[in-house]
């Protein structure tokens, strides 16, 4: 029985496997011949030609609308979750609530273990960061498209994707630092965040290289005809998985490391000196 499971398997493979050969060798490659994938490479990455009427009011970057996307799913799902689903949370949890309390938690112990005299606001922003970036990768994967204003329609990308969207939280986030340092040392704590002035940039440029990349290398297999078979969905699962997680781990843990250096206080070290 486990002999005619097993060659029934192989079976259905081998036709799978054939089909996708047959796929490969009658199916034309028009990416080729209408565009370069020069073209394709570049447009993936500015959005020059491949942009969205937003209201009717001006044309801008689909990640635009990507970002306007995510944050108003994450603002219903927080209303309603705050407004019927807390208040129902029980001393036994449920599936749900542990997963809130989970993710509450990490994102808590990670501000709290970097920043423990000062993390009350921390924890709350690094678990909104990290949150956000979670989501907004794996939107990606959704496949949400939109019209553009040449005429043809775009899947919506990752809010983080888009170089402007990645500067902005890589701002933000050093922001947040930045209060920390006032916070906890006024002027000296200001002087030592504009120190490291380095890492807003590090941390937007890292936030958009990294995502862009899993969108880059999914467009370079998609476009050959030879690759372009079921491999595509493998990249792009595997890609977006990642970054969401890594990307958001990494941000958060930044952000809580340096919040808790600009914001420590030294007067015991000092008392001990003297």
């Amino acid at each position: 029985m486990d002999k005619k499971k097993r060659t029934r398997f192989l079976i259905v493979i081998a036709i799978i496997l054939a089909a996708l050969l047959v796929g490969v060798f009658l199916t034309a490659d028009p990416l080729k011949e209408e565009e370069p994938i020069r073209i394709v490479m570049k447009d993936a990455v500015l959005h020059e030609e491949a942009q969205v009427n937003f209201l009717g009011i001006r044309p801008v970057n689909p990640a635009v609308i990507s970002a306007y996307t995510v944050t108003a799913i994450i603002f219903v799902f927080a209303l309603f979750t705050r407004l019927f689903v807390i208040p129902k949370f029980k001393h036994n949890p449920g599936r749900f609530q542990l997963l809130c309390e989970q993710a509450v938690g990490l994102f808590d112990g990670l501000a709290t273990s970097n920043s423990p005299h000062r993390h009350n606001f921390l924890g709350a922003y690094v678990f909104t960061a990290g949150t956000y970036i979670f989501i907004g990768t794996m939107f990606e994967l959704l496949g949400v498209m939109a019209p553009t204003t040449a005429g043809g329609h775009i899947a919506l990308p990752a809010p983080l994707a888009d170089i402007n969207g990645a500067i902005s939280m890589g701002v933000f986030s050093y922001c947040v630092i930045l209060s920390g340092g006032i916070a906890g040392n006024k002027v000296k704590g200001v002087l030592n965040t504009l120190k490291d002035f380095s890492l807003p940039i590090s941390m937007s440029f890292r936030l958009f290289g990294a995502l862009l990349s899993g969108a880059l290398v999914t467009e370079l297999v998609y476009y050959y005809i030879t690759t372009s078979f079921v491999i595509p969905v493998f990249v792009a699962v595997m890609f977006t998985m990642l970054h969401a997680l890594i990307q958001a781990y990494v941000l958060t843990m930044l952000t809580a490391l340096f919040y808790g250096e600009v914001s420590e206080t030294h007067t015991e070290a000092s008392s001990e000196e003297q």
